[in-house]
């Protein structure tokens, strides 16, 4: 089973994503509250994908997907954006981001965009 990364300093959006993967059969989640974390959790799981937010304190997720770009080209990461965040959504995918999702998404676009990224089993 994939392991999935969760980054928000949100924990309410960690939690609604957590519990879409859950109930469509993602049970290796992992989570962390900001950019920083997700550069050192990233490093210690090495996830198969990463979710991220872009908007976060002390490293934001385009910093943090820099981070992980420059020592895993092949990372997969998508991220998220709130509605008006499109100039970082185009810098997030010129930085290797695969794919985004805007807020507020719905279940089964999550489920779409993680079906579509992660190599079919």
């Amino acid at each position: 089973m994939a392991k999935i990364l969760l980054v928000d300093d949100a924990a309410f959006m960690r939690m609604m994503i957590k519990d879409t993967l859950s109930k469509n059969g993602y049970t290796d989640l992992y989570e962390a509250g900001d950019g920083a974390q997700a550069v050192e959790k990233y490093e210690e799981i090495n996830p198969d994908l990463v979710i991220m937010d872009i908007t976060m304190p002390n490293m934001d997720g385009l910093e943090a997907l820099k981070a992980i770009t420059a020592k895993h080209a092949d990372a997969k990461v998508v991220m998220c954006s709130a509605m008006g965040q499109e100039a970082m959504v185009i810098e997030a995918i010129k930085l290797g981001a695969k794919d985004f999702i805007v807020k507020p998404f719905k279940p089964d676009r999550i489920l779409k965009t993680v079906s579509a990224v992660l190599p079919q089993a």
